[in-house]
């Protein structure tokens, strides 16, 4: 059990480290572009994956929709909206406004899937919207350096995100995973390449090994290895255990902010910082 713990709390840091990473690449890249090409790496080591672990799989067209569409939400519109707002707002505020994540999906199960909440889900929910409140104060008192619009697209991604989760609660027992994860960077690649058509030339700057580097980590870690964590850890642990370990995520884009990217982290921070966790954790718990 303590490996199958170790597996989804690494894989919620390595997504959260991504925050610190997107951001040094959303500076030097186009944003389509950078998404395109890590798509098209996760494609290169899923296809074989896939074929390995779980053979061929032949899906039904409506499975094939839905996944189309979570990777149009999922992947396209988080990463897209997320790299966005990291070119304005700082990856230490970035992580905190992906922690409202569980709070966003318990939201939309009740507005969309119908289900009743629990009197701890809304409270998380509002601890969520207290913790956003604290960071955009810290940024108006200048305790910040993120910005409205920033912090606003990456709540946009959440939002894709929370879609993609949505959708795939409707085919989570039907199919594998690797696979389902083959086909979305498929779709996402395909949804993207007009975007990013234009913008080719500007892959000329991944002739320096320590961008081409940054973007090679970025695409194995986010779109393979985090993946591959998660599954396995969630062979062992429910997965409403599961879901307390995404508490590591916004932790992990704090700590990833503050030591590399030399963002300072000041007293409104630690108490927006500590309005997310608990929502987190009040979201995600298990009833027992």
């Amino acid at each position: 059990m303590r490996l199958a713990y170790a597996q989804l709390a690494l894989s919620m840091i390595l997504v959260g480290a991504n925050v610190g990473v997107g951001k040094l690449l959303a500076a030097t890249l186009p944003i389509a572009l950078i998404l395109f090409l890590r798509c098209v790496m996760a494609i290169i080591v899923l296809w074989p994956l896939a074929l390995w672990l779980e053979g061929p799989a032949r899906l039904p067209r409506q499975v094939l929709g839905n996944l189309a569409l979570q990777a149009l939400f999922g992947t396209a519109l988080y990463n897209a909206a997320l790299l966005a707002g990291l070119r304005l707002t700082s990856a230490l505020e970035g992580g905190m406004v992906l922690a409202t994540l569980p709070a966003v999906v318990a939201i939309g199960s009740f507005c969309w899937l119908r289900e009743r909440l629990s009197g701890r889900q809304w409270i998380a929910a509002a601890l969520a919207g207290f913790g956003m409140a604290a960071i955009t104060l810290a940024r108006v008192e200048g305790g910040g350096h993120g910005s409205a619009l920033g912090n606003l697209l990456i709540l946009l991604g959440v939002c894709g995100e929370a879609v993609y989760v949505l959708l795939a609660k409707r085919i989570a027992a039907t199919m594998p995973v690797m696979t389902a994860s083959l086909w979305m960077q498929i779709f996402s690649a395909l949804v993207l390449l007009p975007f990013a058509t234009p913008d080719f030339g500007a892959a000329a700057a991944l002739a320096d090994p320590a961008l081409l580097s940054l973007l090679l980590f970025h695409a194995l870690s986010a779109s393979v290895i985090a993946l591959m964590l998660w599954y396995y850890g969630l062979r062992r642990v429910p997965a409403g255990t599961a879901g307390v370990f995404t508490a590591f995520l916004p932790a992990s884009a704090a700590v990833t902010a503050v030591l590399f990217l030399g963002e300072s982290f000041g007293a409104i921070h630690v108490a927006g910082f500590a309005l997310m966790m608990t929502s987190v954790i009040l979201a995600t718990w298990p009833r027992r």
